[in-house]
């Protein structure tokens, strides 16, 4: 089993409707291939995790690196894992829009800014902690599969 993270700037500023449709297109050939994970999204970027067997994690990461929503694409972490993190979600969506003010400010005083939002780490370590953090706020939209 492995599990890719990466992070990319979206071409476009990201709205919760961009998100749901991402995730709503992405989630039957996710599942189809045995393939789990997450998408972050700020109003500028994409932080992702993939977690599934080599062949599928690395053909699903193919189509997305030309995927023309985004660009400067940096892969955060690639590493062979003993489980997943995400287990029995074909893919759950998670946005950052329009946080609450004291939530944003604490993620921005951990984790630094970036284009007057939360800045998504390029370290491994940093970028599930971030998830991590987000994905306990209960005020954040979220979509699951």
């Amino acid at each position: 089993m492995y599990r890719i993270i990466y992070k990319s700037r979206s071409v476009t500023p990201l709205n919760w409707t961009l998100v749901q449709d991402i995730i709503m297109s992405s989630v039957p050939s996710n599942e189809a291939s045995g393939i789990t994970g997450i998408l972050l999204a700020s109003e500028t970027h994409f932080l992702q995790v993939l977690e599934g067997k080599f062949e599928d994690v690395n053909a699903l990461f193919r189509r997305i690196f030309h995927d023309d929503r985004h660009d400067e694409l940096s892969i955060i972490g690639f590493s062979v894992i003993d489980a997943r993190l995400f287990r029995g979600w074909g893919m759950l969506g998670i946005g950052t829009f329009e946080l609450n003010t004291k939530i944003e400010s604490e993620l921005m005083e951990k984790y630094g800014a970036e284009e007057d939002g939360i800045r998504f780490p390029l370290e491994e370590w940093k970028a599930l902690s971030l998830i991590n953090d987000v994905k306990l706020m209960r005020e954040l939209p979220v979509w699951k599969k």
